[in-house]
């Protein structure tokens, strides 16, 4: 492969042309305008692997892991051991004790602010609430980010480190359109559900956050395969759904509501045992929500 190279100070010291040709291949810097070789055996600076996408190039990359906001430091920390040198040679007692001075006074500056004292329990916070709810890296990181913009709108002042980042991680699912309701969230939190709705509407507000509403058939698959409903019943499901967006009977009404709905109507029609407790429970929400789309979807689409 080969590059052009506008030089600015020096060109060709021959035509004093300033495009000069970087040959990767043969590791040689040529003039284009007379052929004259400037430089050659250039060592290749590229690395010795081949990267296809942005999670293979940051794993393969020998330089560090990358800057994560969903750490208090971002991953940029200094670690003193105070065991060994640099060569793996252990310390002697004098150099020992003094290494061990430096790591408690790093340690104790690390967390001097606190702001970082808060995003340490913050982060650490967030880091449990993913695993409980099984979320993916992006969304762990877009949470972390939100917090941070929270922090620096001193939003955290006189409310629950918890339950802001709670709120955090609930807009990153809405967000990445991740089927997680409310209810999900709350569950795998230590704050109540009234404290986590503040937070949340506190935080759309005040960052100005435009939040999708959730689509119910993502609900459809998730609460189908708890439910160990056949596919064929959730054919017959997302047909009844899209039947039911164009009449548009689905505007202002919970996803996760109409979602349950329509998996018991197919149940219903393909003969397959399900009761509107079971799928209620499953979906997080009460019969008498189940029931109430059950009927008003029956109707206007004259099901039965």
């Amino acid at each position: 492969m080969q590059n052009t190279i506008q030089m600015n100070r020096r060109g060709c010291p021959q035509c004093l042309d300033l495009n000069l040709v970087t040959d990767a291949n043969s590791g040689e810097v040529v003039c284009s305008e007379c052929g004259l070789v400037l430089a050659e055996n250039m060592l290749n600076q590229s690395p010795e692997w081949s990267a296809y996408t942005l999670e293979e190039k940051q794993s393969n990359s020998r330089i560090g892991s990358p800057v994560s906001y969903a750490r208090f430091d971002k991953g940029l920390h200094t670690t003193i051991t105070g065991l060994t040198d640099a060569s793996g040679n252990r310390l002697s007692s004098k150099a020992k004790r003094h290494a061990w001075r430096l790591r408690k006074w790093h340690m104790r500056s690390t967390v001097y602010e606190s702001r970082d004292r808060n995003l340490i329990q913050a982060m650490s916070e967030l880091q449990m609430l993913s695993e409980k709810l099984h979320v993916s890296a992006t969304i762990k990181e877009l949470a972390a980010v939100l917090y941070r913009k929270a922090l620096d709108e001193d939003l955290i002042r006189g409310r629950s480190i918890a339950a802001i980042v709670t709120a955090s991680l609930y807009v990153a699912c809405r967000l990445t359109k991740t089927p997680k309701t409310l209810n999900d969230v709350v569950k795998v939190s230590s704050r109540s559900r009234g404290e986590v709705s503040r937070a949340y509407r506190l935080l759309v507000s005040t960052l100005d956050v435009e939040v999708p509403s959730h689509d119910a058939s993502s609900y459809v698959s998730r609460f189908a395969e708890k439910a160990h409903i056949s596919g064929k019943v959730q054919g017959v499901a997302f047909k009844i759904l899209r039947r039911a967006k164009r009449k548009r009977i689905t505007v202002g009404k919970d996803p996760a509501g109409v979602a349950a709905a329509v998996l018991y109507i197919a149940c219903q029609l393909e003969r397959e045992n399900l009761t509107q407790k079971d799928i209620a429970q499953i979906a997080g929400i009460t019969e008498v929500t189940v029931r109430n789309r059950k009927k008003e979807i029956i109707k206007k689409l004259d099901l039965f």
